[in-house]
């Protein structure tokens, strides 16, 4: 990799826009790896935390709930730091987030352990595992949008989308591996999964700490004043692609169990068989998406995004029409599709959109998107479900519908 001076980099906003940079193969593998462990960690919780809260009396009500308080908390933390990584730099930022996903891991494995041992129960219990999972959360979300500033330093402006789409490829990456993986892994315990996670996050912090070259930091005198908010009009469409078809998305997923279990008269074990496979078609398409169109896409990110958008509400309204299996996964291979698609390019345009002192703020915003999404989707699309099962549906793509109307409205960056 051709190495940049640090100083003329920061001699104005956009003199980063003439460089021809690009993350070196060793960046983007350390960057991908880091990446992949938190997600496949993610998807462990995702697979065994509602057979392991059963297993210490949790409600199904508690589970949902430690979910969506812990989402909550790592939107709000995503955007606080954004702005830290831009004042001390991004390697400090994202091995601070690895490090605090294997520790509260680690945490919250302990505390079931000693649920199942009989030494917690009732609220206690509730209480610790909600504060371990949160306190996790606020230390983790500093890993995405560390690494989505670290690449957006390394990369000229024409090869941003490339590198932000590779980089997600290890969320879809560990969609599809972690139910898998967990899976095995359950046979060796219900804990297992949960040290196995901890244990490869410390593995990939020790590695980044060693092989991963310096981030820039910026000077106190160079930094902006101006914090970064949701509303700013350079952001603020591309903020509200990401919300709104991520809260599209989210409550297709969360009802999409209780969906298949009502149509196809299955039983619990079947629904989950079910429903996983589901959920790997649309990761299997989002990865294809990301690493063979977005990561070569020549034009600007605009073009994705709408395609992206335009796909989603496709899923949507394919997942409504009440009929066979294979409708619904052709419906979440359109929103696989459309995430693939989309989710790059929105990083990569709000990357575009601003200087080059508030990178690490616009990153800690897009990582926002996701998890506030994950809180809202389930909570409007679980409420339409209990009216009629074609309402949840039905209710994301209304919700997509004004995704796509707002993305008719952006003005792409070159």
């Amino acid at each position: 990799m051709r190495h940049v001076n640090t100083e003329t980099l920061m001699t104005t906003d956009n003199v980063h826009t003439d460089e021809d940079k690009r993350l070196s193969p060793l960046q983007l593998g350390l960057l991908t790896v880091g990446l992949l462990t938190t997600a496949v960690g993610q998807s462990f919780i995702f697979a065994i935390l509602p057979p392991l809260g059963r297993e210490v009396n949790l409600t199904v009500l508690q589970i949902n709930s430690i979910i969506a308080s812990s989402a909550l908390v790592f939107s709000a933390a995503a955007t606080v730091w954004g702005r830290l990584c831009d004042q001390i730099g991004r390697k400090p930022v994202i091995l601070i987030g690895l490090t605090g996903y294997a520790v509260g891991n680690f945490v919250f494995a302990m505390i079931f352990d000693a649920a199942m041992r009989g030494w917690l129960a009732g609220p206690l219990l509730f209480g610790l595992i909600l504060l371990g999972r949160c306190s996790q959360a606020v230390v983790m979300s500093g890993t995405n949008p560390g690494a989505a500033a670290y690449a957006a330093d390394f990369s000229s402006r024409e090869h941003r989308t490339k590198a932000l789409a590779r980089l997600g490829t290890a969320s879809s990456l560990g969609m599809i591996i972690g139910p898998i993986v967990a899976g095995a892994l359950a046979g060796f315990g219900l804990l297992f999964p949960l040290y196995t996670a901890s244990g490869l996050a410390a593995l990939a912090a020790i590695v980044i700490a060693l092989k991963l070259p310096p981030g820039e930091i910026r000077e106190a005198k160079s930094r902006t004043n101006k914090r970064l908010r949701f509303v700013d009009p350079r952001l603020r469409l591309y903020l509200l692609c990401s919300f709104g078809g991520f809260t599209g998305f989210a409550g297709l997923q969360q009802t999409l169990g209780f969906r298949l279990q009502d149509m196809l008269s299955l039983s619990g074990t079947e629904t989950a068989q079910y429903t996983g496979f589901a959920l790997m078609v649309a990761a299997l398409f989002s990865f294809a998406m990301q690493l063979f169109v977005a990561s070569r896409f020549q034009g600007r990110p605009i073009t994705l995004i709408r395609a992206g958008v335009a796909l989603l509400l496709l899923g949507a309204l394919v997942i409504a029409i009440p009929g066979s299996f294979v409708l619904v996964l052709v419906g979440m291979a359109s929103l696989g599709a459309g995430l693939g698609l989309a989710v790059p390019a929105i990083a990569a345009s709000a990357s575009l959109a601003v200087s080059h002192e508030e990178q690490g703020a616009a990153a800690g915003l897009v990582t926002a998107c996701p998890a506030a999404g994950f809180v809202t989707g389930p909570l409007i699309c679980g409420f339409l479900y209990e009216i009629d099962p074609t309402f949840s549906a039905l209710g994301a793509a209304a919700i997509l519908i004004m995704v796509v109307i707002t993305a008719s409205r952006m003005r792409g960056n070159r």
